[in-house]
């Protein structure tokens, strides 16, 4: 015989308002298999769970239901209470009669009969719930970053200073990033270089952080807590131990005409060659599609010039794998391609050219040493054209969103322009003015009003050549649309920034969710901004969407605190509210027919294939098994499974089904 207790909370005025909560107390009294019934104003209060304790203990009650507010809110709190009590937690439900109940009907007899009924289907569905006991993890102290940028740097470095290992990959020769490639940084202006560079050498010298420099996920495997990492270390053709960083091999090679990734395509390097002078490590890289050894058989000049015969053609590309409890994307973003623009010229016109580009031009590290010069013929442009949100919230174009970044750079751009071009005319063709940072506003404004920028507020419709200038029409939307026409020497595009190349690939590799644009998607956009629907992998940086540095560098240090916080633990506790596949007795051993349908509908790859052998090793039948580390309770193999033998503990159909009848039956 049942022995429950029912406590009823009035939760202030939010529920007693519009609901009897004496008359349900009173009612659930009645109930067959309720030993004891009570209300009190607030429930989740000290005394209201000093109250649940003493009635557990003084009636020994073999379940609890309280109706209150949402179990999102306090389930943990009555739950926990249950089992300082010596109640098992999991035998404690909660009634939501607040957002189901007194907050979406009004006061009457009606509502409170509503309250009555909700208590009773739980109290059901207690006598059928069974004691559950937390499932027990246990966790690899050790996390894998992947993306070297600025995310992934500042991800590695809070973790490692927490004292635990980490592993950093990184698919390009060095970290860096994006912000790597900027000459300076709004909105205090302060050089890119200086405040990263000290970063980036901190990652290589740190003692808990293993740097692997081009290099990429090959595969994930396992789980919260457990997975294992399949990393493949691209071959660079260079003995990193035996290298110094000389730099002869970079001066001596004979094909030097390959446009620099770093510069944006604006200056020329070389096939053996280090990315940018502050590169982490400094270590040269042999470009195989370009190196004339590789494609033609012949040269070798760096391997005849390099005093530490650093140099190894017949270097192979090398596995390795490594097990890790935690695991953060942060693998950045990459700008829109410039060939969804014929409308401005890019490509048939030398001087129009991307934000990054300008970002290129204008640093000090760049191919006209912090020069603002035309691609075309090397002068000064004395009047620039700045584009913005050049296919950002552009549905035409296939992309929706703001890119955020964009009014912010090119109101630093224009700035950077009047500062190193005195004299020179600077316009910033624009949609709307997104300055939504600390200090932002303010930084536009200054350009505005200090620096002289002007702002044309309208869509430009076309770029085209006339006697050597460029010529930009649009419009001016504050001016009834009035036609536009500037002669410029140059045009920059604030284009879109979009998903990396190979996202959607990394992210099916991860089974982690991406939106329709391929930016990784996380949990929920409030709550779990830095998690994903995989227990233990977590996003940081602009892998996520479009974000500027200060945003990026916090949401780095959100998802370490959060891998830190797992990694903490000797053992990961998780609720034992699970998917469970039955167990009869031989020769059945389970319900289950084998199909798998289980397997092939579960989101979290979650449920895999069981052999049941005899003594004799013989197998007697192969089935569906869930690993309760992976699974998050969704439920969805419950619906797929035919044959009915899969069930959700703490949901299970024999709950269901007296919870139901309960209601039907008044």
């Amino acid at each position: 015989m049942s022995k429950i207790g029912v406590f009823i909370c009035h939760c202030g005025e939010n529920i007693s308002a519009t609901v009897d909560c004496e008359k349900v107390a009173d009612a659930a009294g009645k109930l067959d298999g309720v030993a004891y019934a009570m209300d009190y104003k607030y429930m989740c209060s000290d005394p209201g769970q000093t109250l649940i304790k003493q009635a557990i203990k003084e009636h020994q009650l073999d379940g609890v239901v309280v109706a209150a507010c949402s179990p999102r809110m306090h389930e943990p709190t009555f739950r926990r209470a249950c089992s300082e009590a010596g109640l098992n937690p999991y035998l404690c439900e909660i009634a939501n009669i607040r957002e189901h109940c007194s907050w979406v009907h009004e006061k009457g007899e009606a509502t409170t009969q509503k309250a009555i009924d909700l208590v009773k289907g739980l109290v059901e569905k207690v006598k059928q719930s069974k004691p559950l006991s937390s499932i027990k993890v246990p966790i690899t102290k050790k996390a894998l970053v992947i993306g070297g940028g600025i995310a992934g740097i500042q991800t590695s470095l809070d973790i490692a200073n927490c004292g635990h290992q980490v592993i950093l990959i990184e698919k390009e020769p060095s970290i860096g990033g994006h912000m790597s490639q900027l000459s300076e940084t709004f909105p205090t202006l302060d050089c890119s270089q200086c405040i990263l560079t000290p970063r980036m050498v901190e990652v290589v010298q740190h003692p808990n952080i293993t740097l692997y420099t081009y290099a990429e996920l090959e595969h994930l495997d396992g789980f919260i807590g457990n997975f294992k990492a399949t990393i493949r270390l691209k071959a660079k053709s260079v003995d990193e131990k035996k290298c110094t960083g000389c730099g002869q091999c970079t001066t001596k090679c004979p094909t030097k005409k390959i446009p620099s990734e770093f510069n944006a395509g604006l200056g020329l390097r070389t096939a053996i060659y280090v990315p940018f002078p502050q590169a982490v490590p400094n270590k040269p890289v042999i470009d195989k599609n370009h190196c004339s050894y590789y494609t033609k058989g012949k040269c070798r000049v760096c391997e005849k010039v390099c005093p530490t015969g650093a140099i190894t053609f017949d270097q192979e590309d090398t596995i390795l794998t490594e097990e890790v409890g935690a695991v953060v994307v942060t693998t950045g973003f990459n700008v829109l391609s410039t060939s969804y623009f014929p409308e401005y010229g890019y490509g048939k016109y030398k001087d129009v050219i991307t934000g990054l580009q300008f970002e290129r031009l204008a640093s000090a590290s760049g191919p006209t040493l912090g020069e603002i010069r035309r691609p075309s013929d090397g002068k000064v442009p004395q009047k620039i054209v700045f584009i913005a949100c050049a296919g950002s919230r552009d549905p035409a174009k296939g992309i929706a969103y703001c890119s955020k970044i964009c009014c912010m750079y090119t109101a630093k751009h224009a700035m950077l322009y009047q500062h190193k071009v005195h004299g020179g005319e600077s316009y910033v063709f624009y949609m709307d003015i997104r300055a939504g940072g600390k200090n932002y506003e303010e930084f536009v404004r200054r350009a505005i009003e200090e620096d002289g920028v002007r702002y044309v507020r309208g869509r430009v419709a076309r770029v085209y050549e006339k006697e050597g200038k460029l010529i930009v029409k649009g419009v001016d939307t504050l001016l009834g649309a009035t036609p536009v026409e500037i002669e410029a020497d140059m045009v920059v595009l604030a284009t879109a920034g979009v998903a990396n190349k190979g996202a959607e690939e990394l992210a099916q590799k991860m089974h982690i969710s991406y939106d329709p644009y391929r930016f990784f998607a996380e949990a929920h956009p409030k709550l779990k901004p830095v998690e994903t629907n995989t227990a233990g992998i977590f996003l940081a940086g602009a892998c996520q969407a479009p974000k500027d540095i200060p945003e990026t560098v916090g949401m780095a240090s959100g998802a370490a605190v959060k891998v830190v916080g797992l990694l903490s633990q000797d053992q990961l506790v998780r609720e034992p509210l699970v998917a469970v596949v039955n167990r009869t007795a031989l020769p059945l051993v389970s319900t289950c027919v084998g199909c798998f349908m289980c397997q092939t509908a579960c989101p979290y790859q979650a449920i895999g294939r069981e052999e049941i052998k005899d003594r004799s090793g013989k197998v007697l039948k192969t089935v569906a098994a869930v690993n309760p580390s992976l699974c998050q309770g969704c439920g969805t193999c419950v619906s797929f499974c035919r044959s009915k033998s899969i069930d959700l503990q703490g949901y299970s159909n024999e709950q269901m089904y007296a919870q139901v009848m309960a209601l039907l039956n008044n």
